[in-house]
């Protein structure tokens, strides 16, 4: 048993490997489908990350003659209540029944229909969709695939191609529109909660037909230090003051001003994170998916890189307006990568 284990983890890493050399290919895909994975994401609450991680390695980032045959990327079988069309293919037994789509949007909406609608997954809903790591590890404890290393690859998948952009994408997009989805997310059910690392504050706010909705604000950020890039970072509320932040921390509040790039001030007019040590000049990722009103300043903040880094990789100064959905690089660019910016 051990050996047949070893030989399929070989295989496994070969595959992961194979994706590292073809990595334009998988890039493409993630073009493809991202915007499919939010809406779902928007939808159903199953995370955009975990969308697209699946989607390349059940279909090999589409170029599999099975996902080519079938529209099918997520190697859903066909189950007893599946009344559409059908394939057959060699899976764990020979000739097995799978699933058959018209399109791949019809493949992605029948995932999260799969997985939002079955009990075995239910638990899934119950974590943070940010969660990446938890969402990989319940799918496989779910039996969502035997393959033994199915929750690596899905984890690897998204730290290699920054997928996680595109769940915060969305997070960030349901808190704008007053978070439509979070009636279906167990994980948020009450007036003020905090599950995990989330602080989610609650307020009554009226609409022009007259009707009272929640509007929900979370802040995926622990009460205690924690780390962001590898750098010492507290989330402060509104209303804390900096001095006495560097006093609990001990380091001057010279410091503490110039590791976030402030001027002169003591007490914070809006929640903020703050970083106890220099913010590193490169990120831990590639780059960073704008959202709507987002600023440089606090995507420094977030990424936890020196906000000159950011303003010499993106060719831009300080004030630019950044437009939605666009990428403002971590890292330096290479040759064959342009900024989204002219000056």
């Amino acid at each position: 048993m051990k050996k047949i284990a070893s030989v399929i983890f070989f295989f496994c890493a070969v595959f992961v490997s194979s994706f590292a050399q073809n990595s334009s290919v998988v890039n493409a895909y993630i073009e493809q489908y991202k915007d499919i994975a939010i809406s779902e994401e928007l939808r159903t609450g199953v995370p955009a990350a975990i969308t697209l991680a699946q989607g390349i390695v059940e279909s090999y980032a589409g170029q599999s003659d099975f996902v080519k045959a079938s529209n099918n990327h997520f190697g859903i079988k066909c189950k007893n209540e599946w009344s559409g069309d059908v394939v057959y293919h060699d899976d764990d037994v020979k000739n097995e029944c799978f699933r058959s789509y018209h399109s791949a949007e019809e493949s992605y909406k029948d995932h999260s229909d799969f997985l939002s609608s079955r009990p075995k997954y239910a638990s899934l809903f119950d974590l943070d969709p940010a969660d990446y790591e938890g969402w990989a590890k319940g799918l496989k404890k779910a039996g969502y695939a035997t393959n033994p290393v199915y929750a690596q690859s899905l984890i690897k998948t998204i730290t290699d191609y920054n997928l996680q952009e595109y769940t915060l994408f969305a997070l960030q997009q349901e808190e704008k529109n007053n978070m439509p989805m979070l009636a279906k997310n167990k994980n948020i059910p009450g007036s003020l909660k905090q599950s995990g690392n989330d602080i989610i504050n609650e307020a009554v706010v009226h609409v022009d037909d007259g009707a009272t909705v929640q509007k929900k604000e979370i802040n995926h950020y622990p009460e205690t230090e924690f780390t962001i890039n590898e750098t010492r970072v507290v989330y402060l509320q509104e209303g804390s003051s900096l001095f006495a932040a560097a006093s609990k921390y001990h380091i001057s509040y010279k410091k503490l001003l110039k590791f976030n790039e402030l001027d002169n001030t003591d007490l914070l007019t809006k929640n903020k994170l703050i970083f106890l040590e220099k913010k590193p000049k490169r990120g831990a990722r590639d780059f960073h998916i704008v959202n709507d009103d987002e600023t440089i300043e606090a995507i420094s903040q977030q990424e936890g890189v020196q906000l000159e880094s950011l303003l010499a990789y993106n060719n831009i100064s300080k004030g630019t307006q950044l437009a939605a959905g666009n990428k403002i690089y971590l890292r330096p660019l290479d040759s064959n990568k342009q900024s989204i910016f002219k000056r």
